[in-house]
């Protein structure tokens, strides 16, 4: 039983134009930072629940600087707020076609081992007669288990 979940012929050109799109990418954003993860743990949330406290705080605090200590950055964060709200539907894009990406990637993966599997199934009743046994035994010892498997590293 055959499978095709994808049908992907990506030729040399558009794999340039992906490539610069890419470059051109990375150019743009190249103040988006990376962090450890140790970073990322000791960080403070700003999660959906939390996102309309942090803006109307913003917001009372911007219209009542007389209360704000020079310590708080009212102005950063509300730079920060403005970024967050025009790099984030850009990220939701990348995000999807990221997710298609993968998705693509394992349906060609899946592709691949269905007619490699049909294969091998194909060749473990026909190949007998053909001179194919030592090569379906040599594919056979991804299906090894336990002992066999053990012995066969040792040997080579």
């Amino acid at each position: 039983m055959s499978q095709n979940l994808i049908n992907l012929t990506l030729t040399d050109a558009q794999l340039d134009a992906v490539d610069q799109a890419l470059t051109d990418l990375e150019t743009q954003l190249v103040a988006l930072v990376a962090m450890n993860a140790t970073q990322r743990r000791k960080l403070a949330r700003m999660g959906d629940k939390s996102e309309a406290f942090c803006r109307q705080t913003l917001s009372v605090l911007a219209q009542n600087p007389q209360v704000v200590p020079p310590s708080i950055k009212v102005a950063e964060a509300q730079a920060d707020l403005v970024a967050l709200d025009r790099l984030r539907p850009r990220l939701q894009r990348l995000q999807r076609l990221a997710e298609r990406g993968a998705d693509s990637e394992t349906a060609l993966g899946s592709d691949i081992m269905r007619c490699a599997l049909d294969g091998y199934a194909l060749l473990k009743v026909a190949g007998r007669n053909q001179g194919l046994e030592g090569l379906r035994k040599e594919l056979g010892t991804r299906f090894a288990k336990g002992r066999a498997a053990e012995e066969k590293p040792e040997m080579a």
